[in-house]
């Protein structure tokens, strides 16, 4: 299937890709105010969709958005633009604006109410057969005093500007401190280190309480590895036996230089393949099949 034939929802309507449209007075343009998820399609399989539109709605009433949709309605609209679009292995984003209206912050009475996209993409996975290299970066991460990070808002620019200096540095991965000096996450990815055959990582009250971050976490937990949430400096990522990110897109993926620092071997970690290898699996079952 090419782009220009995907479908995209916009307040209960498709549109073709290409007049997929919205205003530019809607307040996500104008000022980032929604939120939104990114979700993953594997072999027709959406995965876990009834977290991700858990955690959405979560979102939305931390911002003071009221989804005019029920979540089962979310639900069912999500698997539609699926279906209508032939999905097999793809990425979705559902996205709720606080809508349409004019300038101000002031003049949130004015607004036309939310606005609700979702978004289709053909994309695979990014599985990693190799170790990345990765940068901690000067950017560090919102502090929950000012945004709690669990909130995935559509202020994204923190991370972008993390993301531009991660590629500047000539690096795969760019590594987020909070304002203590605390690990954070990545600019788009949770992060987790292996000492002594444990699993660490940061405590969610600092960073997005990632989907798939929780389901690698439970995955760990069935496979017999403990995994513990802690406060982590740099000395822990340089110093471990292995470190791995997770993310939507990301999967799991192993990282093997930090800094110049290598980790462990500089290879792939056993922890971390087998983490792979239940995440793959995991994202073909785990949610719900749409072609079946």
């Amino acid at each position: 299937m090419k782009r220009k034939d995907l479908l995209v929802y916009i307040n209960g309507e498709f549109y073709p890709e290409s007049n997929a449209k919205i205003s530019v007075l809607d307040r996500a343009f104008v000022y980032g105010d929604g939120v939104f998820e990114g979700i993953i399609v594997v072999e027709g399989n959406i995965f876990e969709l009834d977290q991700h539109i858990d955690r959405l709605y979560r979102s939305a009433k931390m911002i003071r958005v009221n989804i005019p949709l029920t979540k089962q309605q979310m639900k069912e609209a999500i698997i539609e633009v699926v279906r209508r679009n032939e999905l097999k292995n793809g990425y979705i984003r559902p996205l709720i604006s606080r809508g349409e209206g004019p300038l101000g912050l002031e003049r949130m009475a004015e607004l036309k109410g939310p606005t609700i996209v979702i978004i289709p993409q053909i994309r695979e996975m990014m599985y990693r057969d190799r170790g990345l290299t990765a940068k901690i970066v000067t950017i560090r991460r919102i502090p929950p005093e000012c945004l709690d990070p669990r909130i995935k808002s559509c202020n994204y620019l923190s991370n972008v500007l993390a993301k531009i200096e991660q590629k500047d540095a000539g690096v795969e991965v760019g590594i987020m401190l909070d304002t203590h000096g605390y690990v954070a996450e990545a600019c788009a990815e949770n992060i987790f280190i292996v000492r002594d055959g444990m699993i660490y990582t940061p405590y969610p009250i600092h960073v997005l309480d990632g989907i798939t971050r929780r389901a690698v976490m439970r995955l760990a937990t069935e496979a017999g590895i403990r995994v513990i949430e802690a406060n982590m400096t740099k000395y822990d990522l340089y110093t471990a036996d292995e470190v791995f990110i997770t993310g939507t897109l990301a999967g799991v993926a192993a990282i093997t230089k930090v800094d110049n620092w290598t980790i462990g071997t500089g290879s792939i970690g056993p922890i971390t393949k087998k983490l792979m290898q239940a995440t793959k699996e995991a994202m073909k079952k785990e949610g719900v099949k749409v072609f079946d």
